[in-house]
């Protein structure tokens, strides 16, 4: 049985793992956190999307969960529109998106698969091409009822203080090599400090920061992409049933009502990178706008916003390399302008998942998902370049640009990014 380590157990990580199992893969997950979670955050899923998680068994659980992204286009601050989605033509022609929260579309993939799949509290440090994997924290396994199950058993100990394991004490199977060293505190408490393991494939699915892409290509810098951004999931006394973002000089907001009533939003901004600011910083900033901006900001549990800079890869001259195989942000990381970073993890998943096992599988993985994805980060930078234009007569010829566009434009450019062929 051929056998796979999948590091980072995020949407991308997951997905893959799942798409591996369900062709007879043994697969391991390796997650750093102690416990599977998501960001408080909602993610839009196209129709690319929805038939790579079709093709994971899992869409129709997905669909269950989510509403339709009946997006209503963009305003400017005043409510004014600038440009309006003909939601007919988007249903007709491509099958409308959906939005569902971030937790919840994990703890969906999570579900599909063997309990005994995942380890938690794993960091993985390095990574070699011919499948080796170094990681310093114990295996555990998480159980159906997401409680974390630690596996790894000490079965001696040396006059100098090493523990030894035997090798399947940290949730290998019989396909993946472990060796494990460990030390004990003076409290007798088991410290992990060196363990390696190896399968016939590695895959990085450990995001923009990833460690397993060293492997790879090497260092490869992320680039700030010049804007920040503040999200909330926000509980109103009526909820909101309009999608939509609005525009203005050099800042952003988007809304995206949820399933279960609360509603997803986000707030964008120019901001020299890493500049802390704060959210009363963004309520005052976005004050004077449109309804129901100001409502949503003032609802919103400051202690649940998540506000992160904005990042993106330089397009990588591979994928792969050896046995080591990159998905997700750990090979594509993009800008969220087209909603398509979730989305292009899911197809990552999918392909590789279907080449892997092939002869020269992770080549033609290489092939057909470099030059797709790196399009598509390509335009999504471009779109944000616009959408954060701030020099004001650029911004009046932004607005009226979208204003004199043709509804058909818009179509026939998602047409090049929804059109996967499963």
């Amino acid at each position: 049985m051929s056998t796979a380590i999948v590091v980072g157990g995020g949407i991308g990580g997951l997905a893959t793992a799942l798409g591996l199992t369900r062709r007879g893969w043994e697969v391991r997950v390796l997650e750093r956190a102690p416990e599977l979670t998501e960001v408080g955050a909602g993610i839009s899923l196209w129709s690319n999307a929805l038939r790579a998680l079709d093709a994971l068994g899992v869409g129709a659980a997905i669909r269950a969960q989510a509403v339709e992204d009946a997006s209503a286009g963009i305003r400017d601050a005043r409510g004014r529109w600038l440009s309006r989605t003909d939601i007919a033509t988007l249903r007709a022609r491509f099958g409308a998106p959906v939005v569902i929260h971030r937790a919840a579309l994990l703890d969906i993939l999570r579900s599909a698969l063997p309990d005994d799949v995942v380890r938690t509290g794993v960091t993985v440090t390095d990574v070699d091409p011919d499948g080796t994997v170094r990681h310093t924290a114990e295996a555990s396994g998480v159980d159906s009822d997401g409680r974390v199950r630690r596996v790894a058993e000490a079965s001696g100990v040396d006059s100098d203080g090493t523990v030894r394991h035997s090798a399947g004490a940290s949730g290998a199977d019989s396909g993946e090599t472990v060796r494990q060293a460990a030390g004990v505190d003076f409290d007798g408490a088991v410290r992990p400090t060196a363990t390696a393991s190896s399968a016939d494939l590695v895959v990085g699915a450990d995001g923009l920061r990833s460690v397993v892409r060293r492997a790879v290509c090497g260092e490869i810098p992320a680039r700030y992409a010049g804007y920040t951004a503040w999200r909330a999931v926000v509980d109103l006394a009526e909820p909101l049933t309009e999608f939509g973002e609005t525009w203005c000089r050099g800042a952003r907001f988007g809304i995206a009502p949820l399933a279960d009533g609360r509603t997803y939003c986000f707030a964008v901004y120019n901001a020299p990178e890493g500049a802390p600011g704060s959210f009363a910083e963004v309520r005052a900033r976005f004050a004077d706008w449109h309804d129901p901006v100001p409502a949503l900001l003032a609802a919103a549990d400051p202690d649940t916003v998540l506000h992160n800079d904005i990042y993106e890869l330089p397009a990588l001259p591979t994928y792969t390399a050896g046995r080591v195989a990159l998905i997700g942000d750990a090979a594509h990381a993009m800008t969220p302008n087209l909603g398509q970073g979730g989305c292009q993890a899911l197809e990552d998943a999918v392909v590789l998942a279907r080449l892997a096992g092939e002869p020269g599988g992770l080549a033609r993985y290489d092939r057909e998902r470099r030059p797709r994805t790196q399009m598509i980060a390509a335009r999504s930078a471009r779109i944000g370049t616009v959408a954060q234009l701030s020099a004001a007569p650029l911004v009046v010829l932004r607005d009226n640009a979208l204003r004199l566009t043709p509804a058909a434009v818009p179509m026939r450019a998602l047409a090049q990014v929804l059109d996967w062929p499963c």
